[in-house]
């Protein structure tokens, strides 16, 4: 497959990172000639410096024969126009675009992206997508990492144990008797900053994250085997007002059930615009660092505190000092990966990186066909591949302890028909089935290769 990438930032770079790995002709476009310098140099792809949205640039690209351009420059509307000139110009089939502004998004304008006005196949927002992480998050307070899978049927947990988990060093095959009736199964586990998929002789120990599927009915119980207490979330403060935080807010106040929480933003004319959208929710402006203002939104009786602003360092200090403060949670949006080993020395229970979860959103929509979805784990480490398995798939009518996965390839759940199941060494994988599997970066290729994606459908 034929790939332009428009912007070389975190997102472009992580993309073209995952897309060249497996093989695609990628080029990157950026105006800025160093970041393009440095992609072409990194990574197997080929660059050009210009504007992505002059049909010249994209000539030079190689657009008249690209089968798919993904638009995720800074700029919403050299992104939009990008894909209209890749349109108009060129005749590109498939047209992602990552936009920002949420005027562009709102539902009286759906229209707008239409073929015959702006022809763009896809829309990625990452403030929407960041917000909906952020909710999955606080649905799983004792978790630094969650996804849904399987149409919601099954989860991604991702757990740091303490000194008091029950079942510190106990071999992972031996869970499995001692909870036989449980629908949970670990897939990776990080040990001193190292991600590797566990052999059922591993054991566990202290400070481990680890990543664990888990029937949604099984959650609870999972979280508690592995020392963690379930706790509804009913107080919720939230520091940042911006478009991220004010979703949050909309969705909450959305929910049936009922959570008191305040928004603190330190930007007047933004605390005024979330004060007129939100019916329910305490709006208070101030600095969200500020301990006075922080005692005035209760913070030491909140359940959790998300930190949502744009500056990095600002959310993660405002995380601490609600931490001190007496909050019970606390969850920060990180930009900067290199930030994120500083998480649990600061008692900081999760975060969010928004890079990630674009990534995440725009792989799904490039790996069409039958894989569903695409989850990218810590800094582009591991993926979560959820698949339908074809007729010609190497894996279909086969046990799954006959099949040749890499070492690091765990399947952490399968579905037939609506039925979904643990897997088993006597589970037999027929066409059909939709499975989810846990993969390092590395062995993501060969798992492609077995599900028969590139062939089928690229």
């Amino acid at each position: 497959m034929k790939v332009i990438i428009c912007g070389a930032g975190q997102v472009g770079w992580q993309i073209a990172r995952h897309l060249a790995g497996e093989r695609n002709d990628v080029t990157i476009v950026d105006s800025n000639a160093e970041l393009v310098r440095r992609a072409s140099d990194t990574l197997d792809v080929q660059g050009v410096a210009g504007f992505a949205s002059h049909p010249d640039v994209l000539e030079k690209a190689g657009a008249r024969d690209c089968d798919l351009i993904i638009a995720a420059t800074h700029s919403d509307e050299v992104n939009m126009v990008t894909c209209q000139v890749a349109q108009s110009v060129f005749g590109v089939t498939r047209k992602i675009a990552r936009i920002r502004a949420q005027t562009y998004l709102a539902p009286q304008y759906a229209d707008l992206y239409r073929r015959d006005h702006l022809p763009i196949d896809v829309v990625i927002s990452p403030e929407r997508e960041v917000a909906e992480a952020a909710l999955q998050r606080l649905n799983a307070p004792a978790t630094f990492d969650t996804e849904s899978f399987l149409n919601g049927g099954v989860q991604l947990l991702g757990i740091v144990l303490e000194e008091d988990c029950p079942v510190l060093n106990t071999p992972l095959r031996q869970l499995t008797d001692l909870f036989s009736t449980l629908r949970a199964l670990v897939v990776g586990v990080r040990r001193e900053g190292r991600l590797f998929a566990p052999e059922p002789g591993d054991q566990l120990f202290a400070e481990d994250q680890i990543y664990v599927f888990a029937f949604t009915e099984d959650v609870n119980r999972t979280l508690e085997i592995f020392g963690k207490a379930t706790k509804k979330q009913e107080r919720i403060v939230i520091i940042g007002g911006g478009n991220v935080g004010l979703g949050v807010a909309r969705a909450l106040e959305a929910r049936s059930d009922r959570v008191r929480a305040k928004i603190i933003e330190k930007n007047r004319a933004n605390a005024e615009r979330a004060a007129d959208m939100l019916e329910r929710t305490i709006v208070l402006n101030g600095d969200g660092m500020s301990a006075e203002l922080l005692e005035e939104a209760n913070i030491d009786r909140a359940d959790a505190v998300l930190v949502v602003t744009d500056d990095d360092k600002t959310n993660i200090l405002a995380a601490v000092r609600a931490k001190q403060a007496g909050c019970k949670m606390a969850i920060s949006l990180v930009n900067d990966p290199t930030m994120v080993p500083l998480m649990a020395p600061l008692d900081i229970d999760a975060y969010i990186n928004p890079r990630a979860t674009t990534v995440s959103s725009i792989l799904r929509h490039i790996r069409h066909g039958r894989v569903r979805a695409i989850y990218s784990i810590g800094d582009a480490e591991a993926e979560v591949i959820e698949a339908q398995v074809l007729g010609t798939s190497p894996i279909a009518g086969r046990l799954l302890r006959d099949i040749d996965f890499p070492e690091g390839v765990l399947m952490g759940a399968l579905m037939k028909g609506d039925r979904i199941v643990k897997p088993g060494g006597d589970t037999k994988v027929d066409e059909g089935d939709v499975i989810v599997l846990f993969a390092l970066a590395a062995d993501v290729p060969v798992v492609e290769r077995l599900l028969q994606v590139s062939i089928d459908f690229f």
